[in-house]
Parts: C-alpha cells; structure tokens; sequence
C-alpha cells in the first residue's frame, strides 16, 4: 500500500520534523510513505472572508493537481467522523482488501482545506472538534498510521 500525506507548507519546527522523521521511519516497513508539501499563501492578520477563501482555493489547487485519478482521499477536517485507533485501523486494512493500493491524507494550512479539496474527498476524518496547528497535526496522523499498522499485524504498541 502507498500512502500520501499531501500536505499545505513547511514544518518549520525542529522538534516536529524529528517526530515526523522517526514515524516515517517506522512506517516504512509496513507501507510506502511519501510526503508532498504545496505551498502556502500570505495571509494578512485581518483578511476578509473573501481573501480567506481565495488563500484556500488557491493552496486548494496546489493539493488537487498532486492527486492521481484512482486515489482514494481522505481530508483532515474537524467536521469528519471521529474514528478510535481501532477503528482507523480497520478502515486502511479494508481499502487496501477492497484494492484502493494507494490513500492521500490531505491537511490544509492554517486556514483549513477549500471547498474543492473537501468536495473531491472520498472520506471526512476528524481527529477532535478542537483545531491542532497543522505542522502537529503531521505527526499525530503519521503516529495514529503507525499504531494503525501495528494493530493490523497484532503486534504490540497499541495500549
């Protein structure tokens, strides 16, 4: 299986680029992980809601033409189905059955994800009703992958 953390900016922090480093180390034995960053726009302390969402079409964009057409995508969005670990784990095991060899995860920059981006979604996934800052949220969807991988292969990690 192929996985995609296709992703808007830079992690800028060295603290998480260790912690995504490590979880793209361990997981590279259970599938194939790539990691894709567009780029990020300006976005002035006081834009408008029309500035704001022309910043989220334009980064929106940027994600779309990295997808392939059979791809199966799974945006991070607040208002997507909360799943337990369990639960995502079962869910990665069943595409890779059902023949969907390759899953994009898609996390928007600090605005969220544009409409477009969440329209071509096949699934909505929620970690919290709260909002992580999305250079965090890297780390915490790689390490939720990772212990997804160790549940499906009964090896322990898990609790």
């Amino acid at each position: 299986m192929k996985i995609t953390i296709l992703c808007v900016g830079k992690v800028k922090e060295k603290f998480y680029r260790d912690a995504i480093d490590e979880f793209s180390k361990r997981l590279s034995r259970y599938c194939k992980l790539e990691i894709v960053e567009v780029a990020d726009e300006k976005t002035e302390e006081q834009a408008s809601e029309n500035e704001i969402r022309l910043v989220k079409e334009k980064e929106g964009d940027r994600l779309l033409k990295n997808i392939k057409e059979d791809a199966y995508v799974i945006t991070l969005c607040i208002d997507g189905k909360q799943l337990d670990s369990e639960e995502l784990s079962d869910k990665i095991e069943k595409l890779g059955i059902s023949g969907s060899s390759h899953i994009y995860f898609m996390i928007g920059g600090s605005l969220g994800l544009s409409d477009a981006v969440i329209k071509r979604a096949d699934y909505k996934l929620s970690f919290s009703k709260m909002t992580f800052p999305h250079q965090l949220m890297r780390v915490i969807l790689l390490e939720q992958i990772y212990r997804a991988y160790r549940i499906m292969n009964h090896e322990p990690y898990h609790k």
